[in-house]
């Protein structure tokens, strides 16, 4: 803009911009406000799942984005000239793409909400479920990554000065495309597994899994690192190659279904039967038991004591846990209660049952 003109036509050229400028702001709020207006009222409506994502997470870029879009449609109608012109141009142009990129991440976050509605993890038999979240969390990020690179090549590429230094790159671009990966090859080599435990799965979003000694839960999945919530509210964070390299337990891989084992130890004593007899009792009393498995067999017959085994069913980890220290705590007041002398005990011969067997032995001789 030419700053040597009258003061009366350079008044009317900045009056002309100003009203350019806050009547496409008031074009691009109006348009946002009766879009989710008519959003709102259709979501009273039918109580849509997608109307409310939408609502919850493209309002506020859309907000920005509109008034940049409609600004974009009358700028050349701006009374501006030459690099007061390109300045403005290159400004709206930024604006834009950086809108619209924020405009299409939150539509990811839309995506990934309705998804998550429609496959619900709280529910006992949940294996599919996880299946598609655990693969729909990855793929989100590494969309949006793309959406970011993508706007940022976009917002880089539009200036003459970057795009020279670029074509000059690009004859080197084979050298440093092996630094690059000798130097990033674990950063790659965390991706490339990311990408096959998104698709092959040997975890989950909310497995159950026991590694490093620990027991607990997938937390979260990301393109580098796994969390793992441990029972007592601890998070162990490990690098996401850790689950393709080295072996580790996970409870749920096929169903949540685990059986949960008890050891008694009793004395030689104990009728068997009769604790058989208990433990069925207590399981079908107890609505943590699932119906499946429900047995005790004497596995192992030591020195001094029996080790008898309560081998019980459960439909998920949690509860395997809290049957068994049910059904432990329970059988272990059957016996003190009903057959107190069959529990473990030591035998010992004292120096006077010693003499008068050795004096009796010699008396029958």
């Amino acid at each position: 803009m030419d700053l040597g003109l009258p003061i009366p036509y350079l008044l009317e050229k900045i009056l002309r911009a100003a009203t350019l400028i806050i009547g496409s702001l008031v074009v691009g709020l109006l348009i946002k406000f009766l879009t989710f207006k008519v959003l709102a009222v259709s979501h009273r409506r039918s109580e849509s799942a997608i109307i409310s994502s939408v609502t919850r997470f493209v309002k506020q870029p859309v907000g920005y984005f509109l008034p940049v879009l409609v600004f974009s449609f009358v700028m050349p109608l701006m009374p501006f000239t030459g690099g007061s012109y390109e300045v403005m141009r290159r400004i709206i142009e930024t604006s834009l793409i950086i809108t619209f990129a924020w405009v299409l991440i939150r539509a990811v976050y839309v995506f990934e909400d309705v998804v998550r509605r429609s496959y619900q993890i709280s529910k006992v038999d949940n294996i599919r479920e996880r299946k598609i979240i655990t693969q729909l969390q990855f793929i989100k990020r590494l969309v949006v990554l793309g959406i970011g690179f993508v706007a940022l090549s976009l917002v880089l590429m539009s200036f003459a000065a970057v795009r020279k230094i670029g074509t000059g790159l690009l004859t080197s671009a084979g050298i440093v495309g092996i630094i690059v990966g000798f130097a990033a090859q674990r950063s790659l080599a965390n991706l490339l597994a990311g990408f096959q435990i998104a698709f092959t799965q040997p975890i989950r979003i909310d497995d159950v899994v026991l590694l490093e000694g620990e027991y607990g839960n997938v937390e979260e999945i990301t393109l580098t690192y796994v969390v793992v919530r441990i029972w007592d509210q601890r998070r162990l964070v490990l690098p996401i190659n850790y689950f393709i390299e080295k072996p580790f337990q996970n409870w749920t891989r096929t169903n949540a279904e685990l059986l949960g084992t008890v050891f008694i130890y009793t004395d030689y004593t104990i009728p068997v039967d009769l604790v058989r007899a208990e433990l069925e009792r207590l399981a079908q009393a107890s609505p943590l038991w699932d119906k499946r498995v429900c047995k005790l067999h004497v596995t192992e017959s030591k020195e001094k004591t029996l080790e008898l085994r309560a081998l019980v069913s459960a439909r998920d980890s949690s509860s395997a846990f809290e049957l068994r220290c049910e059904i432990r705590e329970k059988l272990v007041s059957f016996i003190q209660k009903n057959y107190p002398d069959s529990l473990p005990k030591t035998r010992t011969n004292s120096p006077l049952e010693t003499n008068t067997l050795t004096s009796s032995a010699a008396s029958e001789a």
